[in-house]
């Protein structure tokens, strides 16, 4: 049947829905060919509405592997074609078939070029996706939840290095590759983050979620804390929280990064390499004591991560782990591992 894509701007679009349910949300856009299964399930995009760019999603299916949390977080998903014939012999079910079971409303056939030209031109904006042209936008201002882990501690892995991830929204992937490098990974939620200190963790990681950075301030004074004592790497969210930890700010950017095609300058190699990344915010010009920036936006010479002069913490903008992307700054993960055990742990602790 008909649908509906109404911005806030009052643009509006008009594309052949799957699901009669109404959404409202952040609109965003992915710009990468492939991994819409990662991207439907990571965290980060909990609440928003992403509009693919690549003109055909779902030729190779969905399957049961390349999930970052057990269901879809977006709220909408808008793209030119779906198809219908998934070709890839792990896959279980099409996108529409997914999404259907999650009740995601799907808007198909609509000018995605468009779309993204004018949250380019105009910024992110609310939107809505309706089968109803007439529908009006609500007048609440754009909110996006924090993440709310529904486990609690939860373990994984055997590995001779011990690391604690601290969950404001993680994807499965970060787990996945610390496991693989020889770690054991235990996953503890933000509000219970004080509980690190409860064993001598060889590292700690601060992962990736939705969300301003700045609705995490009363987090802050104990993350430094967690960063003064252990090895540590900020990912993507983590990352805007160790700067805003340390006395430094966020601003949020017009329509964000989100895409597997990144570059990225690191100003101790002077090597570029691609990234996945996916953010509203980015860290301001960061100019505090002992701290450097390690990673420069190749494009737009936005701050992408930080080094400490003198403790153990390095962080990153974007995704080391990949999923979806390249694996070009999988070694990032390998220099936070040689790092924690080159440094040790400080004895904050009894």
């Amino acid at each position: 049947m008909e649908g509906y894509l109404i911005l806030e701007d009052g643009t509006s679009f008009e594309g052949k829905i799957s699901e009669h349910t109404s959404e409202e949300g952040e609109i965003v856009f992915y710009t990468g060919m492939t991994g819409y299964q990662e991207v439907l399930t990571d965290p980060s995009y909990t609440d928003q509405i992403i509009v693919f760019t690549y003109p055909l999603i779902g030729n190779y299916g969905i399957n049961q592997y390349d999930f970052e949390s057990k269901e879809p977080t977006v709220k909408g998903v808008v793209l030119y074609e779906c198809c219908e014939s998934f070709s890839h012999y792990k896959a279980v079910s099409s996108v529409r078939e997914y999404l259907a079971k999650w009740n995601v409303p799907m808007l198909e056939h609509v000018d995605t070029r468009s779309v993204v030209k004018n949250i380019r031109e105009n910024g992110t904006m609310k939107a809505l996706i309706s089968t109803s042209a007439e529908e009006k936008l609500s007048d609440l201002p754009i909110t996006i939840r924090q993440h709310s882990a529904e486990r609690g501690i939860t373990a994984y892995g055997n590995g001779k290095r011990s690391i604690a991830l601290i969950d404001f929204g993680y994807k499965k992937s970060i787990v996945t590759s610390l496991v693989k490098r020889d770690c054991s990974v235990t996953v503890i939620p933000y509000k219970e983050m004080e509980k690190v200190f409860s064993k001598k963790y060889d590292g700690v990681v601060f992962s990736n979620g939705p969300g301003d950075p700045k609705g995490h301030k009363n987090c802050l004074e104990l993350i430094k804390k967690i960063a003064d004592a252990y090895p540590t790497l900020g990912i993507c969210l983590g990352h805007q929280l160790l700067a805003l930890a340390y006395g430094g700010n966020t601003k949020k950017l017009r329509f964000g990064h989100r895409g597997a095609n990144h570059p990225v300058y690191d100003l101790n190699s002077h090597m570029v390499f691609m990234t996945s990344q996916n953010h509203s915010y980015v860290v301001d010009a960061f100019e505090q004591k002992d701290f450097a920036v390690r990673f420069k936006n190749v494009n737009d010479e936005t701050v992408e991560g930080l080094v400490h002069q003198k403790l153990p913490i390095l962080s990153a903008q974007f995704h080391p782990e990949a999923n979806p992307g390249p694996s070009d700054s999988e070694w990032i993960l390998d220099e936070f591992l040689e790092m924690a055990e080159e440094k040790g742990v400080k004895k904050l602790y009894a």
